[in-house]
């Protein structure tokens, strides 16, 4: 048989003897000390920061705790107390409904400053900034929700409001819903 000849583009195919001189082979007197230094460093920072990191954590951990146990192991005097003084505020203060969604708590304790001292006006907005159309009025006195009683259905900016005396919310407890009567379920 004869041996084929192989046309190569570019030149001709090197023998293996002359591949070995062309790759560079490590040098054994080349000095890797430099490189293994900042690879210890490098490792020996990350290693303080991980110890910062974890002591931080763990400074966080202990306020959270401090706070949940600060939360929720209130004593019953001091919930009691809590819910008293929330009667004492509801006590004086009124609910105002269909209230024009321009006006600015300004004319609303305007509207209401013949009653009394108006010691708070909160008009209520939805998640994006807008009023809801009602509001609570806190007055100092006790004796001014009879006069503000006394102007339900006035107007204010061309609407008539709804004037109630506001109630307490009891914490626990939600107002129970019957199910109605559907005629579908079987």
């Amino acid at each position: 048989m004869e041996e084929e000849e192989h046309e190569v583009y570019g030149g001709e195919i090197p023998d293996v003897g002359e591949m070995d001189g062309d790759m560079e082979a490590p040098n054994p007197d080349m000095d890797m000390t430099a490189a293994d230094d900042d690879a210890v460093k490098e490792l020996d920072e990350m290693k303080k920061r991980l110890k910062e990191m974890e002591d931080e954590a763990a400074a966080l951990r202990e306020m959270q705790a401090k706070v949940e146990k600060e939360m929720g192991a209130q004593d019953p005097a001091s919930i009691a107390a809590n819910q008293a003084g929330k009667e004492e505020v509801d006590a004086r203060s009124v609910f105002v409904g269909n209230v024009d969604y321009a006006c600015t708590p300004e004319e609303v304790q305007q509207h209401f400053q013949t009653c009394g001292t108006v010691h708070r006006v909160t008009i209520l907005t939805d998640k994006f900034g807008q009023p809801k159309g009602f509001a609570y009025i806190e007055f100092v006195e006790v004796e001014a929700i009879q006069e503000a009683l006394n102007l339900n259905e006035s107007e204010l900016h061309g609407r008539q409001l709804l004037v109630l005396p506001k109630r307490t919310n009891v914490p626990g407890m939600k107002q129970f819903r019957g199910r109605r009567f559907n005629p579908y379920m079987g």
